[in-house]
């Protein structure tokens, strides 16, 4: 089945329009899904796109002028640059005081080169008949978040869960606590970051969950059944990844090596010089 064109602006529903960041790539897509949000004349803003897109700033500011409305609010997902790259061009265009809201990192300092308004969980902006709450979902990165609107259950996930294929992580263990919140929200729909509108939420949610479960699964089986032997991220990739070509083994040593910190941050695998052994449980009686 062929993939979707996403245009350069769609009006997906009532008070969501998404404006694409016209950076396609391997890693984007088609480009990052940014959102202007809200009925009234002040709107929100979720996400910039890159930097040095001047056709991603002609479309955003077309928006502006045909709906003649304003930003009220800009909220930013997280750090990565296909984010929040776009933030200084976008204020140029619409007035340095529109506040930049964003979640703290925790593993790095701030480098986007503005002020910035900090979020905390549980936050809430309300412009006219929207309202959106801020969840910290970290995972795939520490400052992760999602906004979910309470009034018509509709969930901006980020890079958390994709329009598209699955989504990458720096911390399985923290990703898979916010699938799991996320899912508990039981979204109507998922506009992602990436990627066409999710019309299926929580079976998209329970797949990504129960997809990362398998391959735990997988990885656990291996440690456990080769008790004697030290086996590296590699030697378990060459046992279960065995139908995937060779040039792909290293990326899937990369999640393999998630997977086992987050066995290990369980309790369930133990780590000895760079290799991993399965982790006996005590059984208490």
């Amino acid at each position: 089945m062929a993939k979707a064109i996403i245009p350069p602006i769609s009006k997906l529903c009532n008070g969501v329009i998404r404006i694409l960041g016209m950076n396609p790539g391997v890693m984007t897509l088609q480009g990052t899904n940014t959102y202007l949000l809200g009925d009234g004349k002040r709107r929100i803003l979720i996400d910039t796109g890159e930097d040095g897109k001047p056709e991603y700033i002609a479309n955003l500011k077309t928006v502006l002028e045909e709906e003649d409305v304003s930003i009220e609010h800009i909220i930013i997902t997280h750090w990565h640059g296909d984010h929040i790259g776009g933030v200084k061009d976008i204020l140029q265009h619409v007035g340095s005081d529109v506040p930049v809201w964003k979640f703290p990192r925790t593993d790095a300092e701030e480098q986007c080169g503005i002020p910035l308004k900090f979020l905390k969980d549980g936050d809430e902006f309300k412009v006219d008949d929207t309202v959106l709450r801020v969840c910290h979902t970290p995972g795939h990165t520490t400052d992760h978040v999602i906004l979910f609107s309470p009034v018509n259950g509709h969930m901006f996930s980020g890079d958390n869960v994709l329009g598209e294929g699955t989504a990458v992580f720096e911390d399985l263990y923290e990703y898979m606590k916010s699938l799991n919140s996320m899912l508990k929200l039981n979204p109507i729909k998922i506009f992602p970051g990436h990627g066409p509108v999710v019309e299926d939420p929580v079976e998209k949610l329970s797949y990504y969950i129960n997809h990362r479960n398998a391959r735990e699964a997988q990885i656990l089986s291996v440690l456990h059944d080769n008790p004697e032997k030290k086996l590296t991220a590699m030697d378990i990739v060459k046992i279960i990844y065995v139908d995937v070509n060779e040039n792909l083994h290293n990326a899937a040593a990369f999640n393999v090596n998630h997977h086992l910190e987050k066995l290990l941050k369980e309790g369930k695998v133990v780590s000895q010089d760079g290799s991993w052994v399965y982790r006996k449980q005590e059984c208490n009686l």
